[in-house]
């Protein structure tokens, strides 16, 4: 592939303290990778390369989503007066037992998949539902939009409704089926110039992950078969973990011989032995945090379902000090916005409550909040997140002009655009080296 070279205010957080600044800086690409990021072009080996100058706007990289229910954007922003077991039972169960219609499933995916480009969204860990067949639909939708996505069919059987309850050969056979037809290279942490040097394939865009929805909704016979197909596949894994009270003494009672909910799941399998990535995490710590460093399981904080569903306030600072590392998730439905910007400005207003609370514990700043949601966020898929060489190019191109009225610094006119901007402000974003346009609705 020809070399590009984009021409851009150029910022990102190599480190999490601290911003990337390029002034009309240029960043070449080649391969869909990033070759380098200079001041100057003639610091870069562009000679024949494309030069695209976007002038006075932003370049950054592009949000990631690590964890998010694409079944649920029917539901987003309705019953955010529950708790999150009640929540599950009225109102987000009957909703996903709609999925068994496929139509239904690609009209509302569709509907999910545009917000998610509308605001920037090019990396997302997805939950779909039990059913194979929409979830079938959801992947190839991503693959058509040029999206990147780990998207699991829910496992689940037991303390659910009977619509949603699949017995556990039903569920590895609908498993198998997908991961037989999107399951690509084992080794997903390889970037595409790495790939190439290695078996001349990249990693699919679009790949499966075991999801058992959470320890409750599933029986040990189901748990112990999901751990056996990550193993089996080298898959990674994404479930649920200490996100509210009453669920953490629920799990005490299903798993009795399990120190926490944490080693319920490593009992069989599903923490850390893979690629795993648990979402909430809010009342995680001692020996469940302990074993998390031990296993390198990635926590998915999400910021808005804390105050929600009124789970708590996940102890991020905690976590950045224990050398965890962490993602934001928008989490819808328990969530209630999709714009992961936002998610940005809560886990910030989340952080800054906890600080009140203990003021030995500092709250997140602007570079390291962009840090989790950007490079650290994006290692879950390998090298992204970043403009180092040899991280695949995801990004966005911001036209924050209507923004800044005045004179601010780059960092300024970033910050205004994270806390007032929308998706009107992206006019470019780029997933592994290509340009995604806009997917279509029905």
């Amino acid at each position: 592939m020809m070399k590009k070279v984009y021409k851009a205010h150029i910022l990102f957080t190599k480190e999490r303290d601290c911003f990337e600044v390029f002034e009309n800086g240029y960043i070449a690409v080649e391969d869909a990778c990033v070759v380098g990021v200079a001041s100057n072009l003639k610091d870069l080996d562009c000679q024949n390369a494309e030069v695209i100058d976007f002038g006075d706007k932003l370049l950054i990289p592009a949000m990631n989503d690590m964890h998010v229910h694409a079944p649920q954007v029917h539901n987003q922003g309705v019953a955010m007066d529950l708790e999150l077991l009640p929540w599950l039972q009225n109102y987000t169960f009957p909703e996903e037992s709609k999925y068994a219609d496929v139509r239904y499933a690609e009209r509302m995916y569709r509907r999910f998949l545009h917000t998610q480009w509308l605001f920037g969204t090019m990396r997302s860990v997805v939950f779909g539902t039990v059913h194979t067949d929409s979830t079938r639909v959801l992947m190839k939708l991503y693959q058509e939009a040029g999206m990147g996505a780990m998207v699991g069919k829910v496992a689940m059987n037991r303390n659910c409704p009977d619509t949603l309850s699949e017995g556990v050969e039903a569920a590895v056979e609908g498993m198998e089926q997908l991961i037989a037809e999107f399951n690509g290279p084992r080794n997903a942490t390889l970037s595409p110039r790495e790939c190439s040097t290695v078996n001349g394939q990249c990693p699919p865009l679009v790949r499966p992950i075991i999801t058992p929805r959470f320890v409750p909704s599933c029986t040990p016979e189901l748990l112990k078969a999901c751990g056996q197909l990550a193993s089996k596949y080298q898959l990674p894994v994404q479930s649920h973990l200490s996100e509210n009270t009453s669920e953490i003494a629920w799990v005490a009672e299903l798993e009795p011989e399990s120190e926490s909910y944490g080693d319920a799941y490593n009992r069989y399998g599903l923490f850390g032995q893979t690629p795993t990535i648990m979402a909430h995490c809010v009342w995680t710590h001692g020996s469940e945090l302990e074993l998390m460093k031990k296993n390198g399981v990635m926590v998915a904080h999400c910021p808005t379902s804390n105050f929600n569903i009124a789970s708590g306030m996940a102890p991020i600072r905690t976590f950045l000090e224990e050398g965890l590392r962490v993602g934001l998730g928008s989490d819808i439905s328990g969530g209630h916005d999709l714009n992961m910007f936002r998610m940005l400005v809560y886990a910030i207003q989340v952080s800054k409550m906890q600080y009140q609370q203990d003021h030995s514990k500092a709250f997140l700043t602007l570079p390291e909040i962009f840090w989790i949601a950007t490079k650290s966020a994006g290692s879950f898929f390998g090298k992204v997140g970043s403009f180092e060489p040899g991280y695949e190019f995801d990004a966005l191109v911001i036209d924050d002009g209507v923004l800044h009225p005045d004179e601010y610094s780059l960092l300024h006119r970033l910050e205004r655009f994270i806390y007032l901007g929308d998706d009107r402000q992206i006019v470019h974003r780029f997933c592994r080296g290509q340009e995604v346009s806009e997917p279509e609705m029905i």
